[in-house]
């Protein structure tokens, strides 16, 4: 039987398009949606603690700037600045919530653009935040079964996208001639103000660095509880009669009348369930598991959608005995935003850069989904002291 691999993240890199967009920019960016303001723009700001945001769209002339793939490629763009040869891996594994296109995948698309890049077995993960952990997953399996010995992993994301005010207007046009209010629904206006751009990537190994830091992976846990929790955020679908309806299924009139290519959440259904599925849930397995001590975790890296939630997983954690004092946490949700299924590479990029880092310690990393409520958990361990 062949011996499984110890795998080292050995770089870590984000790209973030364009200069950081305030609250107060936002809609001028985006677009307003039937030329009147949205009414719940500034509550969700205010609830969700977010202050800038990048997008992939040219504030002045609001002309696109990068594709979800081209962001992907600018982040491995920065490991091979780092010092990363293409040729030393040979496995790439590609996670987003919303592709680009339908086919092909979107790991080939980055592929396809990566400087002087060789042939790769290639793997794009499809899902919602946990769609990056799922690729990341993947790359490290690659790596640990001795099959490669090194991958990339990589996730990106580009709201914008799909939330930019004129691709509504087909709603609003119908809503008017029904005498509805000339405005979406607040299912789709409050993702507006939660999801931005961006893309990050990670190189793996089964040797750490020589000469800086490294992370090592112990393991990487997802789970999913979609056989006993209902759709709660989607795109190119609608739930009619508490029936799933694809977009495959409608008229194209249909499809644009009623926005079934935006993204839409159920908010009542996420708040009820998002800690106990995916925090108090998932946890208490793991604990068993891996012999989990919240004592021995030195840092927490959360990738949460909303400062809303903040003190309310820190509650999860207590629910369950695995209490991690709020000092010990890292985000950055408040200046990069939720950039989705690239949040905790972003994240895990800015916590190396500003943290000294000691051999030894344990981070932990958390990431949700409230697609049909998954979770990923990842243990790391800081291998050679500091930079």
């Amino acid at each position: 039987m062949t011996s499984l691999h110890d795998v080292y993240i050995n770089r870590v890199a984000a790209f973030l398009p364009n200069e950081p967009v305030t609250n107060d920019q936002m809609e001028q960016v985006l677009g307003m949606i039937g030329n009147t303001p949205s009414r719940v723009r500034k509550m969700i700001l205010r609830s969700n603690a977010i202050k800038t945001r990048h997008y992939a769209i040219n504030p002045e002339t609001r002309e696109t700037t990068h594709t979800s793939t081209e962001l992907a490629v600018e982040a491995i763009n920065d490991l091979i600045r780092q010092g990363m040869d293409v040729n030393e891996v040979s496995c790439l594994a590609c996670g987003t919530s919303y592709p680009d296109q339908i086919m092909p995948g979107q790991g080939v698309m980055v592929h396809g653009l990566i400087p002087n890049a060789p042939p790769y077995e290639v793997l794009t993960t499809a899902g919602v935040c946990v769609a990056g952990m799922a690729a990341m997953k993947h790359a490290y399996n690659a790596v640990r079964t001795g099959e490669h010995q090194g991958s990339i992993a990589v996730a990106s994301e580009t709201a914008s996208a799909v939330m930019r005010g004129e691709h509504f207007q087909a709603e609003i046009e119908q809503r008017q001639l029904d005498e509805a209010k000339p405005e979406i629904g607040f299912e789709k206006d409050f993702l507006r103000w939660m999801l931005s751009d961006g893309a990050g990537a990670v190189q793996l190994s089964n040797q750490p660095n020589q000469h800086e830091l490294s992370l090592k992976i112990h393991w990487i846990d997802l789970i999913s509880y979609a056989n006993e929790m209902p759709v709660c955020m989607y795109a190119g679908a609608e739930i009619r009669d508490e029936q799933f309806v694809s977009w495959k299924n409608v008229t194209k009139e249909e499809r644009e009348a009623r926005s079934l290519m935006a993204v839409k959440q159920d908010v009542k259904l996420l708040n009820e369930n998002i800690v106990r599925c995916t925090v108090e849930n998932a946890l208490l397995r793991l604990i068993d598991k891996y012999d989990l001590r919240a004592d021995e975790i030195d840092y927490f890296l959360p990738h949460y959608s909303s400062g809303f939630f903040r003190d309310k997983l820190l509650d999860g954690l207590k629910n369950i005995n695995f209490e991690i004092p709020q000092e010990k946490w890292f985000t950055n949700l408040e200046s990069k935003g939720n950039t989705g299924s690239a949040s905790i590479y972003i994240i895990l990029q800015e916590f190396l850069e500003k943290f000294s880092l000691k051999n030894g310690q344990k981070v932990l990393c958390y990431i949700p989904e409230s697609g049909r409520f998954s979770s990923c958990f990842m243990l790391l361990e800081v291998v050679n002291g500091h930079k």
